[in-house]
């Protein structure tokens, strides 16, 4: 299972407790905040680690009170759609304030892009369980499910890319959208402890690596959500 490193997560419980008031307090003169609304642990790393970079420009922040807000039905048929309703959904509960959605997903060509928007629930929407141990997370069923779909497929037909849109709103309107991905191959077995979702399967053939193999520096410059990353700001950054 990913968990949040201890500095990260520091980081944002930290900012958890100013959140209210930093952002009623901004001034042109401050940096860009930018309030996530995410509880995966892997994402909150990959802002933690993004947060070290922009330190000069941008803050993220965590979305106050997240575990007390319904979370808005991610039904869309696109990444986009989704991250657009989710950011703008969840900044009404900020007034005045950016806040930062994403929705992002793996793409496989032999399976015609599944498993795609729903990547996050692939096994579950199938049914899948294998119950091979009794604490098995979400993403190892995942990752077994679509194993088992890709039994028989050739390496050179396993390419794949991981996808991402983040979107940012204020007051219930969308105000940019980045788009961010990142091509490979899926490996026929898991590959390196770190990351999350299905990057222990993810290789990239110019790192000889996985997603799971690689340091959170090296994974933000590459990654499909670094790249949305630096898509977004460009657009919110004068």
């Amino acid at each position: 299972m990913f968990l949040l490193s201890k500095q990260a997560s520091s980081f944002f419980t930290d900012r958890s407790r100013q959140s209210k008031s930093i952002c009623s307090a901004r001034t042109p003169q401050m940096p860009l905040m930018l309030y996530v609304a995410t509880s995966n642990p892997g994402k909150l790393r990959d802002f933690s680690v993004a947060a070290q970079e922009y330190a000069d420009g941008v803050e993220f922040l965590p979305l106050p009170d997240l575990e007390n807000i319904a979370p808005p039905p991610e039904d869309a048929s696109t990444f986009e759609e989704n991250a657009r309703r989710k950011a703008m959904a969840y900044s009404h509960h900020a007034p005045g304030c950016m806040v930062l959605a994403d929705d992002s997903g793996l793409e496989v060509d032999a399976l015609c892009s599944a498993p795609g928007v729903r990547s996050a629930r692939y096994a579950e929407d199938s049914g899948f369980d294998p119950k091979l141990s009794s604490s098995q997370t979400q993403d190892e069923r995942n990752n077994l499910f679509l194993l088992k779909n890709l039994l028989g497929v050739a390496k050179d037909r396993r390419t794949a890319r991981y996808r991402c849109v983040l979107a940012a709103a204020h007051d219930g309107e969308c105000v940019a959208v980045g788009h961010g991905a990142v091509e490979g191959t899926i490996l026929d077995a898991p590959r390196g402890t770190g990351g999350f979702g299905y990057d222990p399967l993810f290789y990239i053939d110019e790192l000889d690596r996985t997603m799971a193999e690689i340091d959170l520096q090296q994974k933000l410059k590459i990654s499909h959500r670094g790249r949305a990353l630096r898509e977004l700001l460009r657009q919110l950054l004068p």
